[in-house]
């Protein structure tokens, strides 16, 4: 097959680093197999078999509401048919930093809320957390279910123009996109089955038994059996599809707010056949909206009483509330000083290059004395690896302790566009983790 015949033919690198080719025509040799696999297909073939993808997303239900578009229309996700390869040694170093950085944030939320040393040693400037309004003054002292904060993480990834992998962001309050993970798998099998083939792909389907069983984990003392149920604001919510589909594999009730009443600081679920008690919450609504009585009064979504149950310890609730602190914009660029305090490592996995004002080195750099104190105003910032077709790629989910291999890899739709977030229109490509058993396929 000569070039002009071939899958990336008339396909501009732009300059970015690309994940599959280190020039048109020619394949990073970890990709070689699988490049040579698509083109025995060809862009025909490819186009039907992405057609048949998007038909699957369509009889199956799964959707993105994008707002606003028309009231929240649902849509087809979109979807990539040619998968994201991480080799096992790219993903060992990935699964380190992203436990490596989980822990610390981790230790960091029950620091914070309780003996405050990071803030009493100044380690990092204390005003930053305490006038963070992702900060809840209302749980300080607020002992959670073993000491864990944060059950299910999902953190952003991105690759600089050399490859190198940079954590974008910090998702540690209700993080979606799990059930796309998934999807894009159930998807990709069947309308690609023979790039399968030969290939030691690390399967993605145990998040969801993992998941229930580490909720399982977080009831209270002395319940043996305890229900579960997911807590969703609605239908109207853009990740509904999610919500619904984790709750249904998961073998749990969906419940609105309307569903749940707290009594005498027990949690109950109105049923056909009276309340009944429910021993841990799987949140997807926000801190604010949570509980009328502790967040926002008119808060229709929520449940009155809930946090006075939780601070009981009659029912556990993942995420924790108070979260938000650890993934604010400003944290953000302290998490390499956070890591250091509690771990006493070096990060695995670096940050972003980001600026903080109220820290006087970063301050100094932002704001330029040379020129009279004018400050300097970037007009636009592209983040390394937002390229089109090559967005972040978020690892999603991460269950405490453990890291599902696989994740979201996010694609823009447009040439030369770098809307990537599934919020804003934004596709997705399946992600392919290999097994140790293969030095052939991965990001070389």
């Amino acid at each position: 097959m000569g070039h002009s015949d071939s899958i990336d033919h008339g396909y501009e690198l732009n300059g970015f680093y690309d994940e599959m080719l280190a020039a048109v025509g020619q394949p990073r040799p970890g990709y070689r197999r699988l490049y040579d696999a698509l083109n025995s297909l060809g862009a025909a073939e490819l186009e039907r078999r992405h057609g048949l993808a998007l038909q699957l997303f369509r009889n199956h239900g799964i959707t993105f509401a994008v707002y606003p578009d028309e009231q929240g229309t649902e849509k087809v996700f979109p979807f990539d048919v040619i998968p994201r390869v991480i080799s096992a040694a790219t993903w060992r170093r990935l699964e380190a930093g992203l436990k490596q950085r989980m822990a610390a944030l981790n230790l960091f939320l029950d620091d914070i809320y309780n003996r405050k040393l990071i803030l009493k040693q100044r380690a990092i400037p204390p005003e930053i957390i305490l006038s963070s309004s992702l900060y809840l003054r209302e749980i300080e002292g607020l002992q959670v279910p073993h000491g864990i904060h944060c059950h299910v993480a999902g953190i952003d990834l991105v690759r600089d123009g050399r490859g190198e992998f940079f954590v974008l962001e910090d998702n540690l309050r209700t993080p979606s996109g799990a059930s796309y993970v998934l999807a894009n798998r159930y998807v990709m099998k069947r309308v690609l089955p023979d790039l399968f083939a030969g290939y030691p792909v690390r399967p993605v389907e145990a998040y969801v038994h993992e998941l229930l069983s580490h909720l399982r984990w977080l009831a209270p003392d002395g319940v043996e059996d305890p229900t579960v149920v997911l807590l969703t604001p609605g239908i109207n919510n853009s990740a509904y599809y999610e919500h619904l589909y984790l709750a249904k594999q998961m073998g749990v009730e969906l419940v609105e707010g309307t569903d749940l009443v707290v009594d005498e600081d027990h949690v109950f679920m109105r049923t056909t056949r009276g309340l009944r008690p429910v021993h841990v919450i799987y949140r997807r609504i926000d801190d604010e909206w949570l509980d009328p009585i502790f967040g926002r009064q008119e808060s229709l979504v929520g449940v009155a009483g809930l946090m006075n149950a939780y601070r009981a310890g009659n029912v556990g609730i993942a995420n924790a509330p108070g979260n938000g602190v650890a993934d604010d914009k400003a944290v953000y660029a302290l998490v390499p000083t956070i890591l250091r305090y509690y771990l006493g490592e070096d990060p695995i996995l670096p940050n972003v290059e980001t600026f903080v004002c109220a820290i006087e080195t970063d301050r100094r750099y932002v704001v330029d004395p040379t020129t009279g104190g004018g400050r300097r105003v970037c007009r636009h910032l592209r983040q390394p690896g937002e390229a089109p077709g090559h967005g972040p790629w978020p690892p999603r989910p991460h269950l405490h302790g453990q890291v599902t291999p696989g994740g979201l890899t996010r694609v823009a739709l447009k040439p030369g566009s770098l809307i990537v977030n599934s919020s804003q229109g934004g596709g997705s490509r399946d992600t392919w983790v290999m097994a140790e058993s293969t030095g052939e396929v991965g990001d070389a």
